[in-house]
């Protein structure tokens, strides 16, 4: 079993969240999604954002993390679930493990299927450029790359400063499709890095630094 104390000592981060409580099935996929598209984690149901613990009815959460993984993802996401008993208090870990299948994707209220990654303590929809790569994965393509003159433009164009997606099209004057799927490959072949600006909400492509 797990050392709940030390768990909830840690915080919430890139592998781990609080939950308060569970109420909505399909705002839980989102972190259901989140978790099996990035490294995987755990969901600390009955702990709020602070720490404090409060409790939960066990059989009510797990049935929700059941409805939020396997109703609301798509593909249906792993999850497993541990109980513990503090102070008269329960709380329950949901551990979700990275997917093979990725992307794992959330539906939301109006029944559109949206993939998210973790990045720190959040919950982000991933970028155009990330289903690509999974897609790739999926595929098996993406394995090789032929630097043409298209590519060599586009790594150009990435030289001076990071970017966002709509600004590398503009600039490279390149289809955003090929955009993307160029990016998805360098940043496979780990040429190029993606960054997430939050003041922006958008993620930033640019030439990785040689060590």
């Amino acid at each position: 079993m797990l050392d709940l104390q030390q768990l909830i000592s840690e915080g919430e981060h890139q592998q781990q969240d609080f939950k308060y409580r569970v109420s909505d099935a399909r705002k839980l996929a989102k972190s259901v999604s989140a978790f099996a598209n990035t490294d995987g984690g755990r969901l600390l149901i009955g702990v709020r954002d602070d720490g404090h613990i409060s409790g939960v009815r066990s059989d009510e959460e797990i049935y929700m993390m059941h409805q939020a993984a396997f109703c609301y993802c798509r593909p249906a996401s792993s999850i497993n679930f541990d109980t513990y008993h503090i102070d008269g208090r329960t709380i329950v870990v949901a551990t979700i493990p990275p997917s093979d299948h990725r992307p794992v994707c959330a539906i939301d209220e109006d029944d559109r299927q949206r993939a998210y990654i973790r990045i720190a303590d959040e919950n982000i929809v991933a970028s155009p450029v990330h289903l690509a790569m999974w897609r790739n994965e999926q595929t098996g393509r993406g394995n090789m790359i032929t630097y043409t003159d298209t590519v060599s433009h586009l790594l150009d164009t990435l030289t001076p400063h990071p970017l966002h997606l709509n600004q590398l099209v503009r600039l490279s004057h390149i289809p955003r499709p090929k955009v993307i799927t160029i990016l998805a490959c360098l940043i496979r072949f780990g040429t190029v890095k993606c960054q997430y600006n939050h003041p922006t909400q958008q993620f930033l492509f640019s030439l990785k630094d040689e060590q």
